[in-house]
């Protein structure tokens, strides 16, 4: 078939949060986009390297309908594109774009909290190449310094104009 044209390094869709109601915020526009537990799973899949619709279908549980609305909403958003692999009958396969990689450490940090909070044995172990435990740890990419398990010493400096910290600005 030869080498497919690969979008791999297309922009993600803006999301325009002002208009949303609640406070602006990247999480709330990143949740538009994979908020919804298949959506996530789907990009777990195609990270594990399973690229076919039915090996994702299988491994997330999703039903047809379901798995095939999610694919094409994280293909327009610019999450992951695909690749014809059969032409008779018409066949892709689904890759993740820079964007969707980029998902990963959100994906180990909530597997992390997973393993932590709502099971008593970890289903998965995912090992970095050097053979450890994959572990997520939130740090300073400036200082180096961690974020605690109670957020600290984080501290939110709000930039959307008529919003502080209690919620909105009242005049």
């Amino acid at each position: 078939m030869g080498t497919p044209d690969l979008p791999q390094n297309r922009l993600p869709e803006r999301v325009d949060t002002p208009g949303a109601p609640g406070r602006p915020c990247s999480i709330a526009a990143a949740l538009k986009i994979v908020g919804e537990r298949w959506a996530l799973l789907a990009v777990r899949e195609i990270g594990f390297g399973n690229h076919r619709f039915d090996q994702i279908a299988t491994n997330t549980g999703a039903s047809r309908d379901i798995l095939t609305a999610r694919l094409r909403s994280l293909e327009a958003a610019g999450v992951l594109y695909r690749s014809l692999y059969n032409e008779r009958p018409p066949r892709y396969q689904y890759h993740l774009t820079e964007a969707g990689r980029d998902l990963f450490p959100v994906l180990a940090a909530l597997r992390t909290w997973g393993d932590r909070w709502l099971v008593d044995e970890k289903p998965t172990v995912v090992e970095h190449t050097c053979g450890h435990e994959l572990r997520v740890v939130s740090a300073c990419e400036h200082c180096g310094g961690r974020l605690d398990t109670r957020g600290g010493p984080a501290v939110p400096r709000f930039q959307a104009p008529g919003w502080e910290k209690s919620g909105p600005v009242q005049d």
